[in-house]
């Protein structure tokens, strides 16, 4: 037929469990505090295009992550805390676990503004991911739980709009690419060399943190080979076009 086959992913080849992504149209939106424009991580607010993109549904649970770790010959993300592994969402993976666990499967980290356009609802004022009111977080996320051994099972609050779970609380999502500080109006945005720079970001929240932590413009930096009990991922992958 004269057209080249796609190479198989690392995933394909192992038989790796697969990730149910979820399609969503990109758009223009401004990125930020748009609620008081106050928290000094997250202004100045300022626009930003988003293109076409995927994103798990879900974040990545232990059992997807083992069995790319036996695969792989990685260590297992220690959890000494729950004996039940299973679809709780995974921790203790470092950012440079993450991007290996999501580029075995031909996909990426999600971009920042990725995260939080999602997040949003394509970039609606969303104040927290699917709901406005403080009071809902309970039927969304799980956050404030400090008596909490460890993670939690993915999908078992409401999703967002976009049919997207976990992005309030639970654990703490790890961002492929970012820009440190906001852009001022009319300065091009500042983009950091990821070979060069160990900061990293994670967004959403988790069930170790206050509800306020998993706003949808609230930002965290964390170094990339920080391995911690409430930081997890999903992946994300660029709508291919012809």
């Amino acid at each position: 037929s004269g057209c080249a086959q796609r190479p198989l992913t690392l995933a394909e080849q192992f038989g790796l469990p697969p990730l149910d992504m979820v399609a969503i149209e990109g758009g223009r939106f401004d990125v930020g505090d748009v609620f008081e424009r106050t928290d000094p991580d997250a202004t100045p607010v300022h626009p930003a295009t988003v293109g076409d993109f995927f994103l798990g549904r879900y974040e990545v649970t232990y059992d997807q992550y083992d069995a790319f770790a036996a695969a792989t010959g990685r260590p297992l993300p220690s959890d000494d805390e729950v004996e039940e592994r299973g679809r709780r969402a995974v921790a203790y993976v470092t950012w440079d676990d993450a991007l290996a666990f999501c580029a075995a499967y031909g996909y990426r980290l999600p971009t920042e503004t990725e995260w939080e356009f999602a997040a949003r609802e394509r970039g609606q004022a969303r104040r927290y991911p699917g709901f406005e009111d403080v009071s809902d977080v309970p039927r969304y996320g799980w956050v404030g739980l400090n008596d909490a051994p460890a993670s939690f099972p993915v999908g078992m609050k409401e999703p967002n709009a976009l049919g997207l779970y976990d992005l309030s609380g639970n654990v703490y999502e790890w961002i492929g690419a970012f820009y440190q500080f906001y852009p001022e109006p009319g300065v091009e945005p500042e983009w950091h060399d990821m070979a060069v720079l160990n900061m990293r970001l994670i967004r959403g929240g988790s069930f170790r943190q206050e509800a306020d932590l998993a706003q949808t413009f609230r930002r965290a930096g964390t170094l990339r080979d920080v391995a911690a009990e409430d930081i997890g991922f999903r992946c994300a992958a660029s709508a291919e076009t012809d």
